[in-house]
């Protein structure tokens, strides 16, 4: 039996409403019926984030626990903090709350108090793909209210549900705008399963997380169009047309074959050209499958952790916008399943990520450093062979002496016209292919890695071990999502 190699899809509803509600019954019933409606809004699963302030958000972790959805908690401020701003006799069941969240994150920073509930709202709607706001209509009565929350929220443009807590009246705004299914994560299910694979499940992961980057690392491995060998071939083509033209005018060339060898030159480049372009699917999908294999090869090597670590939270890209929430919630689902010793899980990271990485940034420098070198070489010989003749040319006609045919023929006429070509070719080769900052980012990433097993070998506690992964992690997806960058705009182009 072949193991599922799909991500489930999540939604999420953000909450945030006032701490006085004079009808907490009434608001109840209308938010059940509101969360209930939602659920059949998108496909997926749906989730809930807000704080656990008294009145509103309480009311609503209370009708989302009911309707069994999963909840994760949002708080202003550190546990300790929070606290103060409930009675002492209260705050025990508040912890009671917080123990029903499958995930609780304190928003970190400076600033006041004030600025610590804006954030969190403003974090909330952030989120979130629907905000459900338990609020009056009023103006905020000051800083981080849930007027200001709604008013970010519309100014995104996401849906929003405001639920009138006197009347208790629906309000509905910009539901259009609500992506109820992504695009990328859906087509990236919908590859097909790789064939199986050595190396097992190192990180202890769900099975169908490391098939699902099993496949699309399968995908964009063989998947990969030879784009960049095709460019290249356009680009000798034209040089090669540009040698027998210039042959025919040096060595008056006339036999019949020298304008088709031309044209068919010309006419290969015209055609790779359209190959190029018609291909463009392709590449996208090419490019689509290589960032989502290395965001799940990232996330993988986080999984043996006691916490799911907040490894994408700066990366919003839309193209795999669902493909990392997916992955944020499904580790932090599965913490205390995958719980591995700090020494096995040291051993595994240095030996399956770092070395494996360190290997393969060598192996790539190895090819590309001595491509680089060899074009460099080529194009200054070719760029003082140009400027030699063309010297040599300008000296006999300025003294008047006379060559042999041959020289002028070869020396005077044919490689000032080639050489030129030749050395911008090597040149746009070394572009082509990106050269330059490939060499140069091989050994920035292998400096990296080596210094994170330095790191590493002398972590003794979790909080230091977490603290050298995540930054090896975010270094490497850098360098995926420069690629990225980099490969998309040419695709573009």
């Amino acid at each position: 039996m072949s193991t599922p190699s799909e991500l489930p899809l999540f939604h999420v509803v953000g909450f945030s409403g006032h701490r006085q509600v004079a009808d907490p019954q009434g608001v109840a019933k209308v938010l059940r019926e509101v969360l209930a409606a939602l659920l059949g809004e998108a496909p997926g699963e749906w989730l809930a984030v807000s704080s656990v302030a008294e009145g509103g958000d309480q009311i609503f972790v209370a009708q989302v626990r009911s309707l069994g959805l999963s909840w994760h908690a949002i708080l202003p401020l550190p546990k300790s903090e929070f606290a103060r701003d409930f009675p002492q006799e209260e705050w025990p069941r508040v912890e009671a709350i917080l123990a029903q969240a499958e995930d609780v994150r304190s928003i970190a920073g400076n600033g006041t108090r004030e600025d610590a509930y804006l954030d969190c709202g403003l974090e909330t709607v952030n989120g979130a793909d629907v905000l459900v706001a338990l609020w009056d209509g009023e103006p905020a009565r000051g800083k981080g209210g849930t007027a200001e929350v709604v008013e970010y929220a519309r100014s995104l443009g996401k849906p929003v549900l405001v639920i009138d807590p006197v009347s208790l009246q629906v309000g509905r705004e910009n539901f259009g705008n609500l992506e109820r299914e992504d695009s990328g994560l859906v087509n990236l299910n919908r590859l097909p399963a790789a064939p199986p694979a050595a190396g097992g499940n190192p990180f202890r992961a769900p099975e169908p997380v490391v098939a699902f980057q099993r496949k699309c690392d399968h995908a964009a491995s063989h998947g990969a169009p030879q784009f960049r060998r095709l460019i290249v071939l356009t680009v000798m083509l034209h040089v090669a047309a540009t040698v027998v033209a210039a042959a025919a005018l040096a060595f008056a060339l006339h036999a019949l074959a020298i304008p088709w060898l031309k044209l068919t030159c010309l006419a290969g480049a015209l055609g790779v050209a359209l190959v190029l372009r018609r291909h463009h699917h392709s590449r996208h999908s090419w490019v689509r499958c290589r960032l989502a294999a290395e965001c799940c090869r990232s996330a993988l090597a986080l999984w043996g952790l006691p916490r799911a670590a907040s490894l994408f939270d700066d990366l919003d890209l839309p193209g795999v916008r669902g493909l990392t929430r997916s992955l944020n919630i499904l580790h932090s689902r599965s913490i205390t399943a995958s719980s591995v010793s700090m020494g096995e899980f040291t051993g595994v990271y240095l030996t399956e990520r770092i070395e494996h990485q360190l290997a393969y940034y060598r192996r790539q420098q190895g090819r590309a450093l001595p491509l680089f070198r060899r074009l460099k070489l080529g194009f200054w010989i070719a760029t003082l062979l140009a400027l030699g003749s063309t010297l040599a040319y300008a000296a006999c006609e300025t003294a008047g002496i006379d060559a042999p045919r041959g020289i002028i023929s070869t020396v005077f006429y044919f490689l000032p016209i080639v050489l030129p070509v030749v050395a911008a070719s090597l040149i746009s080769l070394i572009s082509i292919n990106d050269l330059q900052r490939r060499v140069a980012r091989y050994r920035e990433m292998q400096q990296v890695l080596e210094d994170s097993s330095r790191r590493l070998a002398f972590c003794r506690t979790w909080n230091s071990i977490e603290r050298v992964v995540l930054r090896t992690e975010r270094a490497l997806l850098q360098e995926v999502l420069e690629w990225h960058s980099m490969t998309s705009f040419a695709e573009s182009h």
